[in-house]
């Protein structure tokens, strides 16, 4: 929240961290926006402080006695960029930077209004227009209020943190149209099942009046009649209870049906969205959405929804024939309803707030979890056991504190509603002993009343109960439908291009491409052709867009601009599936699923024999290792292939990769977290995958690429420099530096460890000439 102020004093500016000095604001200087920076120069998270007033932008880092000053000045730009998860913030003017900051994405939108802020200052410098006066109160980005309370635009936000409505539960009836002839069964016996359970009351009418009072005043009982209404009241009970089996049972058996279709579709369409996709979800999240969420849709629709239909006829036969029996006790008996409607209706908001905030803060626990458990490893080795229960144990109590704040209202809200019935039940008690009084309704009538009424009741508190669970089922299914909602950025063509017969031939044309991530551009006007068969080597300093290219050509994202063709037909053109079965690949971290070895080694052609397995581990010389395996090729792999070395691993996705035969074969790193030893190895099973492929690597060691027969050298998303590797060296180019710099360092490390052995045992501690003569 901005404030105004007239004084050096700045107890109240916004965001300002705890432990940081008072900003030296000048008179009537005004604060306008604040960013709490996360990280400092070496990236190292530290906290620091940027201020921007309407004078000029104040920074203050950690450790620091005094703030920074920038006076803002004409042609002064506040640059925004993020790259892998960092966000940089740059003043600068035409010539030079004057300052950094750097930050992680998580203050990026505080730090997308600073920078929103500083460009209406700079752009009301050089008009000399006012700015306006209540800047303070709105969003810098959209323009629209700012809460009172909060510094969080709910116009930017809402999308991402809108409460469910549920009117979203309606979208559900795409996935129960099939079901629809079982819905209306169950629909019709459910009207008779609740029209069964309003008998017994009615006929509680002639039990008194005809039955019971006559023989109080002196009458015989019909004991033929007397049978005839019990018999009624056993009937109507028995067909209740047989109608109500049938149909719950029916119910339950279709929501199951329709939880489980919409967790198939959505896992589908999820497999179906491009990577950028998953880079902004969290795996706990997501497998949350999928298993929790569509298993609390299914219990509504089960139980819940059901029970709500019911209520709804129940009210609706009750009301008629409570009119039908006498109208001004009627309307006595539904003096209470438009209270505990408007009560629902107030209640509703907070709860579907509530909801959406409960699956968020759960999100972060299974958040937790998901990134704990299958990095076990790193945190036993780094015993970091108590940070991470620290971290489960904060995101749980954060789980607690929403739950518990939720539970405040549903706590009132539950009772309150018990309270207006039984006040409503205290006031037809009253009426109605006042008409029997009168002699305007018989005793009977008013039983039946009664017995109806608690009926009513029953069902009214019954539906003010189920707001809750409805409000949790349209948060559950907002977060469904936001994946099935998300459009690929990589769509299937409606009208895909047939392959040839024999195949693709391997030649690719990348003619003038560009690629994005965001607003940062990664690569642009590349061209590049590649023969059938040929071997290219990516080569260039980290960030230069290598493996930019290689997702590019995989079709992983699409291009920007410009088009990527493949034996010149564009890749936008082909089915994804058919396109993507031409290409092995093999990654620096080879990712093995749980499951045997010959169930990994044939993931990409599951129908492959036992023969063809163990050709594809013989050429990728991953056989003998595996023949040492207690069980061979039937040996469990652990999950992400624990139980094998690197070298291992990495073998078996060689495997993997020669048994589907592909036409293209992307190599990304595929030998740089392996001994050279094990690398050796690895190197003799890619030269049998290499033959009469078109093969793209990426090597990290220069060395390893003498064999391509071209290489590719790129520098900031541009091609620089292509040739086999002698011709490159003759020029002494970007590739000659690279490869000589990439010596030197090999030859300094050899020298520094030896040097760092001989300091090391220098440091060690010494055993004494005691110790020596015991010893």
């Amino acid at each position: 929240m901005h404030h105004h102020h007239s004084e050096t004093s700045t107890g109240a500016l916004p965001q300002l961290l705890p432990g940081t000095p008072d900003a030296p604001l000048l008179a009537g200087e005004n604060a306008l926006a604040a960013l709490a920076v996360d990280l400092n120069e070496a990236l190292r998270f530290d906290q620091g402080q940027l201020l921007l007033t309407d004078r000029r932008l104040l920074a203050h880092v950690a450790g620091a006695s005094e703030w920074q000053s920038f006076p803002l000045e004409d042609g002064q730009v506040l640059r925004h960029v993020d790259h892998a998860g960092v966000g940089t913030l740059e003043l600068c003017t035409a010539e030079r930077r004057i300052a950094r900051w750097r930050f992680t994405l998580g203050v990026n939108v505080q730090a997308l209004r600073l920078v929103r802020r500083f460009e209406q200052l700079q752009q009301s410098r050089a008009t000399g227009a006012a700015v306006e006066g209540d800047d303070a109160t709105r969003c810098p980005s959209c323009r629209a209020p700012l809460p009172a309370d909060s510094d969080e635009c709910e116009v930017c936000t809402r999308e991402l943190n809108s409460p469910p409505s549920t009117w979203v539960l309606l979208r559900l009836w795409r996935f129960a149209q099939p079901y629809q002839g079982r819905l209306l069964i169950g629909f019709l016996l459910m009207l008779a099942s609740t029209a069964a359970t309003l008998v017994p009351p009615y006929l509680t009418i002639p039990l008194m009046d005809e039955v019971l009072i006559p023989f109080q005043n002196g009458q015989k009982i019909d004991t033929h009649y007397v049978l005839l209404l019990l018999s009624g009241l056993l009937g109507s009970g028995l067909l209740a209870w047989g109608l109500g089996w049938i149909r719950t049972w029916l119910l339950a058996l279709v929501s199951e049906r329709i939880a489980a279709d919409l967790r198939t579709t959505a896992f589908e369409h999820l497999l179906g969205l491009s990577l950028d996709y998953f880079g902004a979800k969290r795996t706990g999240d997501l497998m949350a959405r999928i298993g929790s969420e569509t298993d609390r849709i299914s219990v509504f629709l089960s139980l819940h929804a059901l029970d709500f239909a019911t209520d709804v006829l129940m009210l609706a036969m009750t009301s008629a024939i409570l009119f039908s029996i006498n109208p001004w006790l009627a309307l006595v008996t539904l003096l209470p309803l438009p209270f505990i409607a408007w009560m629902i209706h107030t209640v509703r908001d907070r709860l579907r707030t509530g909801f959406e905030k409960i699956d968020r803060v759960w999100g972060e626990v299974t958040n937790v979890l998901a990134d704990t458990i299958p990095g076990i490893r790193v945190v036993k080795a780094f015993a970091q056991e108590k940070r991470e229960a620290t971290r489960f144990r904060e995101a749980n109590q954060a789980n607690l504190a929403v739950n518990d704040r939720l539970n405040k209202t549903w706590s009132l809200f539950t009772p309150t509603v018990s309270l207006l019935t039984d006040m409503g039940l205290l006031v037809v008690w009253a009426f109605g002993i006042w008409q029997v009084s009168r002699g305007e309704i018989t005793v009977g009538v008013l039983s039946a009343f009664l017995a109806y009424i608690g009926r009513f009741y029953g069902r009214l508190d019954s539906m003010s109960r189920i707001v809750s669970v409805t409000q949790k089922a349209a948060a559950g299914a907002k977060r469904i439908f936001d994946i099935l909602d998300h459009v690929s950025t990589v769509p299937e063509p409606a009208d895909p291009v047939k392959l040839p017969p024999g195949g693709l031939s391997g030649g690719v044309t990348m003619e003038n491409i560009a690629f994005r991530y965001g607003n940062r551009s990664v690569i642009r006007g590349l061209n590049l052709e590649i023969k059938p068969g040929e071997m290219i080597g990516l080569v260039g300093h980290s960030g230069s867009g290598k493996s930019t290219l290689v997702n590019l050509l995989c079709r992983f994202h699409d291009v920007t601009d410009g088009s990527i063709k493949v034996d010149g037909i564009d890749l936008r053109r082909m089915a994804v599936a058919d396109y993507r079965r031409h290409i092995g690949l093999v990654l620096q971290e080879p990712f093995l699923f749980f499951g045997t070895i010959a169930e990994n080694i044939a993931y990409g052609r599951p129908d492959a024999t036992r023969a063809q397995i163990v050709a594809a581990a013989r050429a990728a010389h991953a056989h003998d290792f595996i023949l040492r395996l207690p069980q061979g090729y039937d040996s469990l792999v652990g999950e992400r292939g624990q139980g094998l070395s690197g070298g291992e691993r990495q073998r078996i996705s060689i495997a993997r990769a020669l048994l589907i035969d592909p036409k293209f074969l992307i190599l990304d790193e595929a030998t740089s977290a392996v001994d050279t030893e094990t690398e050796k190895e690895i190197q003799r099973a890619l030269d049998n995958l290499v033959q009469g492929r078109t093969t793209i690597a990426i090597a990290h060691r220069l060395s390893t690429l003498r064999k391509a027969d071209r290489l590719v050298v790129m520098d900031r998303g541009e091609v620089v420099e292509v040739g086999p590797h002698d011709e490159l060296m003759a020029r002494q180019g970007h590739y000659w530096r690279l490869y000589e710099a990439q010596a030197r360092k090999a030859e300094s490390d050899d020298e520094g460890s030896d040097h760092d052995a001989v300091l090391l045992s220098s440091q060690l501690p010494q055993p004494s000439a005691h110790s020596a003569t015991a010893g």
